[in-house]
């Protein structure tokens, strides 16, 4: 067949010599940036919605924060899986490109999305069925749980399109299509925040009307997403290319655990950070600690929002040099990548902390209480925050070439395997103030585990 859905073979073919040759060939510090812009725009994009998503909501009152901020721990499990499936498809997809196997690339893309969306739909139901329960596992008070369960409700209706929506856009972005990946999780975005108006004021639906505003606009995100699989020159997803084999989710897990273990740390360790912040908080203050906690949380992903985007446009030039045998040009884009990172973290962490009791008044002025502990932890996070990006990017960079283990260990190092011990330990000493502190000592201490791989990949080949 000539055409399928449209799209010639023929012109598949030349797009993707094409795509092959700029990866492989192109000047590699003009590329990654090239490939970051649109990822960078993306994740500021996505970052700014969860801002005024956060400034919405924190006017109608702190509970209604505090409600958003447990929920966090959910989108968290979407992101776990959609980040797994995505990056475990992607990973592959950008190797097999690399090596010029597009059969190979069009049956995990298949594979991936449809999986992705499957698991999706199984966690709605389950969490529909058990939605008190589930607020009060993530940390909810009794006067928090019904803010929880009012934003939950819709979140859970749209997590197979959610958590589909990032299988494809990691998977077009990891293909070298960071610009209609761009175009998609945008606009989607973009909706996101007009709609948080419309419902949350206009049509009075307060924490409920960003639940639902989330879960349309992610659906439209979803569908433009899927229009782009079919635009020629990209690996399209047709079903009858779904291939669930041992082999096919072996693959996928060895893209995705490090996504995968990261994630689902994350989860966990919003959930403790919820019960803990609200244990150690003074009697009465329990929701404006919880609300502090989630206010900065918002803050610092719009800086490390950034980061990520650069460490997604360095990923897709990682894949198809390594697929291609072109070693020097991922170590080039490596250390290209981790210098800029932490140049502009250095930046953020310093106007953060000198402006941290002004941009925490920007989401809830009214209360002091959380006005001073979210100063507080803003300016602990910022002490170590630069160090970040060495970790992130020496991460993404062993994910990448999937050297599953070493991506895993490094994945589970800043809300895992430090975060959990200092934060059940240092309270015990110092109360709420460990609390504040336990993220800063976490990331110096995925630095340090980070820092000799990074060292060891900078020098590899010179």
């Amino acid at each position: 067949m000539k055409r399928i859905f449209g799209i010639n073979n023929d012109l598949d073919v030349q797009q993707r010599q094409a795509r092959f040759v700029m990866m492989t060939e192109s000047p590699v510090r003009q590329l990654v940036m090239k490939m970051a812009v649109p990822t960078v725009i993306s994740m500021l994009v996505i970052a700014l919605y969860n801002i005024i998503d956060a400034f919405f909501v924190g006017h109608l009152s702190t509970e209604a924060t505090a409600g958003v901020g447990v929920s966090f721990a959910y989108m968290t499990f979407i992101n776990a899986f959609g980040f797994f499936f995505g990056h475990g498809s992607g990973n592959y997809i950008s190797t097999a490109l690399g090596a010029k196997k597009y059969d190979d690339a069009e049956k995990m893309a298949a594979t991936g999305f449809l999986s992705s969306m499957g698991f999706g739909t199984i966690a709605a139901i389950v969490g529909l069925c058990f939605l008190t329960p589930l607020s009060r596992i993530m940390g909810s008070t009794p006067d928090i749980v019904p803010h929880a369960n009012d934003y939950l409700l819709f979140i859970l209706i749209g997590t197979p399109f959610m958590m589909s929506s990032l299988t494809l856009n990691n998977q077009l972005r990891l293909q070298g299509n960071a610009s209609y990946a761009m175009i998609g999780i945008t606009t989607g975005a973009v909706l996101n925040i007009f709609l948080d108006a419309l419902f949350i004021y206009g049509f009075d639906m307060g924490v409920m009307g960003a639940s639902l505003a989330t879960c349309i606009s992610q659906m439209t995100g979803w569908l433009i997403l899927l229009l782009g699989t079919m635009r020629s020159g990209n690996v399209h997803i047709r079903i009858r290319n779904f291939s669930p084999s041992v082999r096919s989710y072996i693959d996928i897990f060895n893209g995705g655990a490090p996504s995968l273990m990261r994630h689902v740390f994350v989860c966990i360790s919003t959930i403790m950070l919820n019960r803990y912040a609200a244990y150690y908080a003074a009697p009465g203050t329990e929701a404006s600690a919880i609300a502090a906690f989630a206010i900065v949380s918002r803050i610092m992903m719009f800086a490390f929002s950034i980061i990520l985007g650069l460490g997604q446009g360095f990923q897709p030039v990682c894949g198809f040099n390594h697929g291609a045998g072109l070693h020097e040009r991922v170590r080039k884009s490596f250390i290209f990548t981790t210098n800029i990172s932490t140049i502009i973290l250095i930046i953020t962490s310093l106007a953060f902390a000198i402006f941290a009791p002004d941009l925490i008044k920007i989401f809830r002025s009214e209360d002091a209480e959380l006005v001073k502990i979210g100063t507080r932890v803003l300016r602990w996070q910022c002490i170590s925050f630069p160090l970040i990006g060495v970790s992130t990017v020496t991460n993404m960079m062993y994910q990448t070439t999937r050297k599953t283990l070493i991506a895993t260990i490094l994945s589970m190092g800043r809300q895992g395997i430090f975060f959990i011990p200092t934060i059940m330990i240092l309270p015990l000493f110092i109360g709420l103030q460990g609390v504040e502190m336990t993220q800063a000592i976490a990331d110096a201490l995925t630095f340090l585990l980070a820092l000799p791989f990074a060292i060891r990949e900078s020098k590899k080949g010179e």
